[in-house]
């Protein structure tokens, strides 16, 4: 009788301390919601328009030529901070020449303009693909250019790393500087625009914008932004929600009119699922629009840049 009442007690003692270490993390988590989760915000067409004008400048380009048709650059963008990247022709240039289209391509997050032009850097393989992508499109005509995200590649803070940006975001609520990285990285690319505009070389009634990732999603937002954008290939961009209003690309989309675009998804994708990706190829206001889907996750299948053909055309 004795033991089984020890038992009992053992058990009711056992389920005291569980509760009670249930009740304090459920009240820590409650505290660190309170102070720290993110929470979601509204916005609208004006307040987006507003958080991404710039002051429209004619940048001084720092060229280097590296090959008869690649070449290195640099430009002071619209908060005097330098941007670098990099452009290839489809054919050295000469006098008298057809007007060449433009394709924009924009990196992943952790990547850089190199990963548009190499199958590897320091010794770490292009698993998004995107120097192939960078090949399709030179073989239909295309000029390609790419400059470096804010905080990545050259540009590229060892004091608050990427890293950091999105730790503290998560865990601390800090969205500020992610928000501000992706706001000002479509605000380079708009300034990247103004200089290509100038340029006689170039189409200017045909510059595409092309990213994975990352890059997908500020295809988006700059297409959605700035109307010399006249047609997108956004592969796998995360659907983010409006904890991160500012830069969600589904608070974006409804304003893209753009010629063409090409939604590239995974049915598995880790940062978007197939519901999110329906739901946001659904709200693209652009009339010529197409989803194309792949079996898998974040990184696609070897080869997937092949369907991309009839997005030249």
């Amino acid at each position: 009788m004795a033991i089984q009442l020890k038992t009992i007690w053992e058990e009711t003692n056992l389920k005291k301390v569980v509760l009670t270490v249930l009740a304090t993390i459920s009240i820590l988590a409650l505290i660190w919601y309170i102070i720290w989760g993110l929470k979601p915000y509204d916005v609208d067409r004006q307040l987006i328009e507003t958080r991404y004008s710039y002051n429209s400048v004619q940048p001084e380009m720092e060229i280097t030529q590296e090959s008869p048709t690649h070449f290195a650059f640099s430009y002071t963008t619209f908060d005097g901070t330098e941007v670098n990247g990099r452009l290839e022709y489809p054919h050295p240039l000469a006098k008298d020449m057809a007007k060449v289209p433009v394709f924009i391509g924009a990196h992943g997050m952790g990547r850089s303009d190199n990963r548009w032009f190499m199958d590897s850097f320091k010794e770490r393989p292009t698993i998004e693909q995107t120097d192939k992508i960078t090949e399709q499109a030179l073989q239909a005509g295309y000029a390609v250019i790419a400059i470096d995200a804010r905080n990545h590649g050259k540009r590229k803070d060892l004091n608050y790393t990427i890293r950091d940006v999105m730790t503290n975001m998560h865990f601390w609520g800090k969205r500020d500087p992610y928000e501000v990285m992706i706001v000002d990285t479509v605000k380079d690319h708009r300034v990247l625009l103004d200089w290509l505009l100038s340029q006689p070389q170039f189409d200017h009634s045909n510059i595409a914008v092309g990213g994975y990732s990352m890059g997908g999603h500020v295809s988006l937002l700059l297409a959605a932004v700035d109307s010399r954008i006249s047609r997108v290939l956004s592969i796998v961009p995360p659907y983010l929600d409006d904890k991160v209003a500012i830069v969600a690309p589904k608070n974006f989309v409804e304003y893209v009119h753009v010629d063409k675009l090409w939604l590239v998804t995974a049915n598995d994708d880790e940062h978007a699922s197939e519901k999110e990706n329906a739901k946001l190829f659904s709200a693209i206001a652009a009339a010529d629009k197409k989803h194309v889907q792949f079996e898998g996750g974040h990184i696609l299948p070897e080869g997937y840049y092949e369907t991309f053909t009839g997005w030249y055309e």
